[in-house]
């Protein structure tokens, strides 16, 4: 009898090579590391937020590339859009549990790189 841990292989469903150019997965990576879609994900981390509130949180993009990163978000399934039937409508964004997963890591990885940064002042 062999002593330690029995490996056994989960079946996780069809696997993508993100090497090549026509993976749907590249796309999705395309978008979560464009230069505002990191920002959007760490943005709404902690809270849905409104479309306003997300701009001013994103210091530097502007309404239109706001918008274009949260079409593409909104379609790789990341983010969730809810339009309150209001005059005008009040449209808010929050992460899906998919956006939660990826903004997890990108928020350590954040967390990692402030850390090592010297301290304001201490330079």
């Amino acid at each position: 009898m062999t002593e330690g841990a029995q490996l056994t292989q989960v079946e996780t469903g069809p696997r993508y090579d993100v090497f090549h150019t026509d993976c749907p997965a590249r796309t999705v990576v395309d978008h979560v590391t464009s230069r505002w879609g990191i920002w959007v994900l760490i943005s709404l981390r902690s809270n849905d937020l409104r479309f306003f509130e997300l701009r001013d949180s994103i210091r530097g993009i502007s309404e239109k590339m706001l918008s274009q990163t949260l079409r593409a978000l909104l379609k790789d399934g990341l983010i969730r859009r809810e339009v309150e039937p209001t005059t005008p409508p009040q449209v808010t964004y929050g992460l899906t549990e998919f956006g939660q997963e990826l903004g997890e890591p990108l928020t350590d990885l954040f967390d990692r790189i402030t850390r090592r940064l010297p301290q304001p002042g201490t330079e």
